[in-house]
């Protein structure tokens, strides 16, 4: 600390706001700009690691590039000569950490819930599409103001140590709960880790535990690849099954098969809180974590044996609402006709006989057609044209017998 009692010439450090393996936030004032800040100071032995010093601020940086409402505002960063310690300077959030929330109230109603988790999908989908990924979501660095504004923060610092030589071969960084199966296997993260972890918050907050109970890594990783975790509408009855089959897609352990990004997600987790069921690849690939149980949902052959007790996989029919009809024209009244000229006695019988021979005509035609068309070979074309001919033939002989009988 400085004689005059700004920490980096310029912040005076209040009160302590949280603590953690890495770094301890600080509530602040800054003198310059005459606001209330947070400032993080990292640990001390950090600053003896030239790699990740390096990291820390190239990913500091990219941090700070991200200007969006659900993320926190990264103001400053950089070392501070007289306590040699690392800093970053951040926006002050007045409110509570989701862990907070969850120490003080257990579980979250399911709309209070989405509402925190859809803020949060805005945040990581803008910093995705911008080429960084947060890889340490959890309930610590989740805010939420007074006002009801959700923040991420803490991006960068994960990266920045992952990539240095204060982690040891083999070992990974985060909290281990909230690894997705590819972390926990030293794999890369990606924006899908986000996503899971994520998944892993939504399922904390509604049902008040985590998905997987998992005394260490090792045991995590082993529970991850054996299969899904229970279904959440199981051990939280006020969550919708179609809620919980999105959140069950976020916790797959094929990256390919959860969301395609994070504003899918929040579509899909506002849709499950409306009870808009998931679509039949939804439901697969939230509820099947064998290629060959999702083959028989898909084509229909043993789905109901291969689906929890609680699911449900088909979309409920939306009822087809009557069609507006025209209203009925009003027809002109019909012009009186005149009597149509009596019939001569016998016109009956005769046009009778000759309907009949027409009848009898047609039907040996069409026969005739019938054995021409399924003709082999190529018999069909003269046939055919046989057939045409004896037609011809017919039709001017019933002529003849029409004239016969009508004059």
């Amino acid at each position: 600390m400085r004689p005059d009692g700004l920490f980096a010439g310029r912040y005076r450090l209040e009160r302590r706001l949280g603590v953690g393996g890495m770094a301890t936030v600080q509530l602040a004032f800054d003198t310059r700009l005459e606001r209330r800040v947070a400032v993080k100071l990292l640990a001390e032995h950090l600053a003896d690691d030239s790699a990740f010093v390096s990291r820390f601020r190239r990913e500091a940086l990219a941090a700070a590039r991200l200007v969006h409402p659900n993320i926190v505002q990264v103001f400053d960063f950089g070392l501070d000569d007289s306590t040699h310690r690392n800093f970053i300077v951040m926006e002050f959030v007045d409110g509570k950490s989701c862990a907070e929330i969850l120490r003080e109230e257990g579980t979250l109603r399911p709309d209070a819930a989405v509402d925190i988790l859809a803020q949060a999908c805005r945040g990581l989908d803008y910093a995705h599409r911008n080429g960084v990924v947060h890889r340490d979501v959890k309930p610590g660095n989740l805010l939420r103001s007074t006002e009801g504004m959700v923040k991420l923060a803490d991006f960068g610092i994960a990266k920045a140590a992952e990539d240095s030589d204060i982690t040891k071969v083999g070992s990974v960084l985060g909290t281990a709960a909230y690894l997705a199966p590819e972390q926990a296997r030293g794999e890369p993260a990606g924006p899908a880790s986000d996503m899971y972890a994520l998944g892993v918050v939504a399922y904390q907050l509604m049902a008040g535990r985590l998905p997987y109970d998992a005394a260490s890594l090792t045991d995590l990783a082993r529970l991850q690849e054996t299969g899904p975790p229970a279904r959440l509408d199981e051990i939280a009855p006020d969550v919708p099954p179609a809620l919980a089959a999105a959140v069950a897609r976020t916790l797959h352990r094929d990256p390919e098969r959860r969301y395609a990004d994070a504003a899918e997600m929040e579509t899909a987790l506002r849709d499950g809180l409306r009870g808009r069921a998931p679509t039949e690849t939804d439901a697969t690939w939230a509820l099947s974590d064998s290629d060959e149980t999702a083959t028989r949902m898909l084509t229909g052959t043993g789905a109901t044996s291969a689906l929890p007790r609680t699911s449900s996989t088909a979309a409920p029919r939306r009822r087809m609402e009557p069609l507006d009809e025209p209203a009925p024209q009003r027809r002109p009244p019909a012009r009186r006709q005149s009597a149509p000229p009596p019939r001569k006695r016998g016109d009956g019988g005769r046009r009778g006989l000759i309907a009949l021979i027409v009848l009898l005509a047609l039907a040996a035609a069409g026969f005739a057609g019938y054995e021409a068309v399924n003709g082999s070979g190529t018999k069909s074309v003269q046939l055919r044209n046989d057939v045409h001919g004896k037609a011809r033939d017919a039709i001017q002989e019933l002529r003849g017998l029409i004239d016969d009988n009508t004059q």
